[in-house]
């Protein structure tokens, strides 16, 4: 009996050891200075340090960022601004990326690294209620590209208050889509639940395409149609 494609396919699923984990990051560029001073500030912050973003996916935030060519972002979510200081890297001088967050706190860090990074003249912060700040954002469509990495619950307000923003061919980038693996049960509760009905949402929206990668917590990619 032939194996079903659902069990093909899993064959090429590599588990993603300690090992596999530090090879993958190898081949990634290596860290700035900055960078690795960040995230050694971070990780001081305790547990909540796991809402950084990982460094190979900070890495392939650039390169999105580079080639779609985006000279304008905006990002829901800036904790200590690991993921906002790879935006800007790959927006580049004279582009700019709006970033929201609650905290005075952690952008008082973000900041820090941002100037030391050359980039704080590419970042606008916005404190305050996230949904607030995009409601404020010009309705025209001229975003070329948005990370969404927030509050679980909020995810669905948040899309739709930016992809109408997102001119076509724009990228909507979305962090933690599998949360720890939980998003895949029928039976989600509380975030877990929330980030499931927001994948669903995603996949009926006929705005876009996209995929839902397995990239460190689950990353999903979109691409608004023309």
């Amino acid at each position: 009996m032939s194996a079903s494609p659902t069990t093909a396919d899993a064959r090429k699923a590599v588990p993603l050891t300690e090992d596999v984990l530090a090879y993958v990051r190898d081949q990634a560029p290596p860290l700035s200075e900055v960078q690795r001073a960040l995230v050694e500030q971070t990780l001081a912050l305790g547990g909540v340090s796991e809402m950084q973003v990982p460094p190979e996916q900070g890495a392939l935030l650039t390169l999105l960022a580079r080639t779609a060519g985006a000279r304008t972002a905006v990002e829901v979510g800036t904790f200590t601004g690991y993921s906002t200081l790879a935006l800007a890297t790959g927006v580049g001088p004279g582009g700019r990326v709006i970033t929201c967050d609650v905290s005075d706190e952690w952008t008082a860090i973000a900041r820090r690294a941002w100037e030391a990074a050359g980039v704080a003249d590419r970042v606008q912060v916005e404190l305050g209620p996230a949904a607030d700040t995009l409601r404020g954002l010009p309705l025209d469509p001229v975003v070329d590209l948005v990370f969404i990495d927030a509050d679980k619950a909020g995810y669905i307000e948040y899309w739709e208050l930016l992809v109408p923003r997102v001119r076509p061919g724009g990228l909507i980038l979305v962090d933690n889509v599998l949360y720890a693996g939980e998003a895949a049960s029928p039976d989600a509760i509380g975030n877990a639940k929330a980030i499931r009905d927001f994948n669903a949402h995603v996949k009926a929206d006929n705005r876009v395409e996209s995929v839902l990668l397995t990239i460190a917590d689950g990353l999903t990619i979109a691409r608004k149609k023309s």
